[in-house]
């Protein structure tokens, strides 16, 4: 069985090994969105079952209906926030009639999203010493994506046919989590609290560059000149 096929698993079984119940799923969401609270608080050291369960309204002996460990319901949170922002990015992406129409979507909706969750990016530090195959699997699945949409624009030529799919696809992924990083988890307001959006002018300066990174012929110019 592949990573992928146990953590898809997990997520509809108890600790018991039996299928989750409406009311089971509903009780393990509620504990996954009360771990994201608490992990985006708190350091994965000082994050506590204890401290997730009061948060989640929840009895101890209910949280191990549905996980076995903190490790456990860490993990799970990384394979919640990863399905949710690809979610988010794919649900925005809907429509676009050209290739690049999708990056803008689909970073709109990454910064969306992490403006709403910041924790995403603690949480994803994190796993690199917590659980390093789950970040892996957490990139892995967003390439996987881009690489399947930047080869069908690249077929349709609206991307460059000499850009190695896959390498730009790593490219894109680290332009928006640094950019995201920068001016939404870094520019706080007069509260302290990060930014609720991103500011328009370096969103539309990062797709000038994604486009004259992608656009077919860019490089045949700047050789030439």
């Amino acid at each position: 069985m592949t990573v992928n096929d146990d953590v898809e698993d997990a997520e509809t079984m108890s600790t018991a090994g039996r299928p989750l119940t409406k009311k089971g799923e509903a009780t393990r969401a509620r504990l996954v969105e009360a771990a994201e609270q608490v992990f985006a608080e708190l350091s994965y050291d000082d994050a506590s079952i204890v401290k997730i369960t009061e948060r989640a309204g929840v009895g101890l002996g209910t949280f191990y209906l549905y996980f076995d460990s903190k490790q456990a319901i860490f993990e799970a949170l990384v394979i919640d926030l990863n399905r949710r922002v690809r979610h988010s990015m794919s649900e925005e992406m809907q429509g676009a009639a050209t290739r690049l129409e999708a990056e803008r979507a689909g970073f709109a909706g990454f910064f969306r999203f992490t403006a709403a969750h910041p924790a995403l990016y603690r949480v994803v530090r994190e796993a690199e010493s917590v659980s390093p195959e789950l970040m892996h699997l957490h990139y892995e699945r967003i390439v996987d994506g881009y690489v399947a949409g930047l080869s069908a624009a690249q077929a349709a030529g609206e991307v460059d046919a000499g850009l190695d799919v896959r390498v730009t696809a790593w490219a894109l992924m680290g332009i928006g989590e640094l950019i995201g990083m920068r001016y939404l988890l870094w520019d706080r307001d007069d509260r302290g609290n990060t930014a609720t959006a991103m500011d328009p002018d370096v969103f539309e300066a990062m797709m000038r560059f994604i486009q004259n990174a992608l656009t077919p012929g860019r490089r045949e110019e700047s050789e030439e000149s």
